[in-house]
């Protein structure tokens, strides 16, 4: 894993915020998550028919095709060594695709609520990964904030956290979901190291939106999925907002961010997605707040203040 990030001696890190958000990272901040926290209603419009694994293989085939049209526009640089190419192929594994059927699977068998409670812990495995690869230490603010988010996403879905909710069969469902999130995590770190080595944002999008939709097609193929379409409106229109909104302009403003602001405060995004979830919920779905789910609004939004007002 080393070998696919730029350790401190290697290469000089492009300028990072160490201090307070400033106008761009709010707004990448802010599109993020109201991109991936949206995108779970798309996810759900895209179930029964079509395989998870064949879907995920449309969507990444759309969004890397976007990608190359955007890096050829903008005239990025497309050809690499194969040691470049290991590292997109990390990327393309740990991001792009076995991170998505990991979670997918696990959340066959775990509550929805607790599947926001496992991603939220993106937020301390990117502080404690980078801690590790590149030796950022965390500021107490952000360990604060960490705290603070995780256990206002643990309150807001505390009804289907109890025992009573939670199944022993749901325990290798929770293992998946852990695994997808590091996975996803570790993937942070690799696009760290890829833009620590100068290679541009779009350009490894690509190629790692290439590598992770080789993989997905992989599994889709070894498990023999049928490769179909669901001709509606609701399965292709959501299958476009998860290609073009929540992969490519989400995938960029993230990775625009992890050069920005660090893995340990870009991760805490995640503690957001649960609210907006929930926030979409209320207007679609009637969702009721209870005191707990209130309680830990508040502590998600305190712990965000925390968050963005620090030093990593």
């Amino acid at each position: 894993m080393t070998d696919l990030v730029a350790t401190p001696n290697a290469l000089a890190a492009p300028r990072m915020n160490t201090g307070a958000f400033r106008p761009l990272d709010f707004g990448l901040y802010g599109a993020v998550v109201l991109l991936w926290g949206s995108s779970w209603i798309a996810l759900h419009l895209q179930l029964g028919v079509v395989a998870p694994e064949v879907s995920l293989v449309w969507r990444f085939a759309i969004a890397a095709s976007i990608m190359l049209a955007w890096a050829l526009v903008a005239r990025q640089r497309l050809r690499f060594a194969m040691r470049d190419h290991v590292r997109f192929a990390a990327l393309g594994v740990t991001m792009f695709s076995v991170n998505f059927v990991l979670f997918y699977y696990g959340g066959l068998s775990t509550p929805s609520g607790l599947l926001a409670v496992v991603f939220s812990l993106a937020s301390v495995f990117n502080m404690l990964l980078s801690a590790l690869f590149f030796r950022q230490r965390p500021g107490a603010g952000l360990v604060i904030a960490a705290i603070l988010g995780f256990l206002g996403v643990v309150a807001m879905f505390e009804p289907v956290l109890a025992p009573a909710s939670f199944a022993v069969t749901s325990l290798a469902g929770l293992a998946l979901c852990i695994a997808g999130t590091f996975s996803f995590c570790l993937g942070n770190i690799v696009s760290i190291g890829n833009q620590r080595r100068g290679i541009p944002i779009a350009s490894s999008t690509v190629w790692g939106m290439v590598y992770g939709t080789g993989v997905l097609l992989a599994i889709a193929l070894a498990r023999g999925q049928a490769f179909i379409i669901e001709p509606t409106l609701a399965y292709i229109g959501s299958l476009v907002w998860s290609a073009v909104f929540a992969s490519v302009f989400a995938f960029a403003a993230y990775m625009t961010l992890l050069s920005r602001i660090g893995a340990a405060r870009t991760g805490y995004s995640t503690v957001l997605y649960p609210v907006v979830a929930l926030a979409l919920s209320t207007v679609l779905e009637g969702y009721v707040w209870t005191i707990p789910a209130i309680i830990g609004l508040a502590l998600v939004i305190l712990g965000n203040i925390v968050m963005v007002t620090s030093r990593t």
